[in-house]
């Protein structure tokens, strides 16, 4: 008889036991240091939520050129190492599982909170929208073009930074290769125009990505890497002329790799306003590839379960949800009324909106 998963059944991500199938989706949150140094506050944060079956944490930088987030958290210095490790031990002593979700922003950042130094693209083309800087909102700059030769070094980033986070403790890692950071810019034939080897067809324009995980992979083993994609997105002006041909290359790259999971993002609502080349994206990509799927972006409990009874995804990640209810596992569960999320409180300093979310009477964090 077939058995058909839901949210609260258990999952085997590599010998590494989710207790149930609902993932607390990486979410920015600004509540590190100015220099980087993840906070007790955080540490209080995730603790809350370990009782997701795996949570994700905030995209972390690896070095101080991939720094684009005012307030966020580095994993390339000893006391972020060991902050992390802090944090990590505590969720682990509450019962709960954790990646580090490791990026670097790419073109996505603006000069005045780095020091004067530009950021880098794949070329000289600058993201959409604006940037937020004490001083209010800004245009983003003309990135500068990375050299080729600049290249492997931030490959290296990336892999040191995942020997940081096994020494921090963390349970594996996610390459942010989604939302329109620098994998994803280097991937997007819209925002990567070079025309050496990391730019022109598909198989040069996933070369940043593939090398990446590669060296992550080196760096751990495969089944600790997870990858996120976000193949329906055009945040910051990431754009392609096949999305299909170029992330069903690279969804197939990576199994062929063995990573440990994919995290796809469906189309939120504005990518759907805009009109969207990969509509459902889990159920496309889904043939592709044999690797553990988590799926992301506007789901409710209904949802979940539908989408994970039709085999299109393993776990299902939930994002706002997780802000305002610490304990959404257990209020999906009793079909409990969920806490409204505060959203002038998404970004900022200290615990209001961030670990003061009222739990459900009688439960506990874990």
């Amino acid at each position: 008889m077939l058995i058909v998963p839901t949210l609260f059944d258990s999952f085997d991500l590599h010998g590494l036991t989710l207790p149930n199938r609902i993932a607390m989706s990486a979410m920015t949150r600004t509540r590190a240091s100015e220099d980087g140094v993840p906070t007790d506050v955080m540490r209080d944060y995730y603790v809350q939520r370990a009782s997701a079956g795996l949570i994700v944490t905030e995209c972390t930088q690896i070095s101080t050129q991939a720094h684009g987030i005012i307030r966020a958290p580095g994993l390339h210095r000893a006391d972020q190492i060991a902050a992390w490790r802090g944090i990590t031990d505590a969720v682990h002593a509450a019962g709960g599982r954790i990646y580090c979700q490791i990026w670097h922003c790419g073109r996505v950042a603006h000069q005045d909170m780095r020091g004067g130094v530009l950021p880098v693209g794949p070329s000289p083309i600058p993201a959409t929208g604006d940037f937020f800087l004490p001083t209010g909102r800004v245009e983003f700059p003309i990135p500068r073009e990375l050299r080729i030769e600049e290249i492997a070094p931030i490959v290296e980033d990336f892999a040191q930074a995942t020997r940081n986070a096994r020494e921090a403790g963390f349970d594996g890692v996610e390459l942010h290769g989604a939302n329109g950071y620098l994998q994803d810019q280097f991937l997007q034939d819209g925002s990567n125009q070079r025309t050496d080897a990391y730019g022109g067809a598909v198989e040069n324009r996933a070369r940043l990505m593939l090398e990446t995980t590669k060296a992550m992979i080196a760096a751990w083993s495969a089944e600790h890497v997870g990858v996120r994609l976000s193949p329906s997105s055009y945040l910051y002006g990431v754009d392609d002329s096949d999305k299909l041909v170029t992330f069903g290359f690279v969804v197939r790259a990576l199994d062929a790799l063995g990573v440990g999971y994919l995290c796809l993002l469906e189309p939120n609502a504005k990518d759907a306003q805009r009109g969207v080349q990969i509509r459902n994206v889990a159920e496309t990509l889904r043939p592709m590839t044999s690797v553990p799927i988590i799926v992301n972006t506007g789901f409710d409990k209904a949802k979940a379960n539908e989408v994970l009874s039709k085999g299109h995804a393993d776990v299902v990640a939930f994002g706002v949800p997780f802000i305002a209810n610490p304990d959404l596992v257990e209020r999906l569960r009793s079909d409990a009324p969920l806490n409204k999320p505060d959203p002038s409180a998404f970004y900022g300093i200290g615990p209001k909106g961030y670990t003061d979310y009222p739990m459900l009477a009688g439960a506990v964090s874990a």
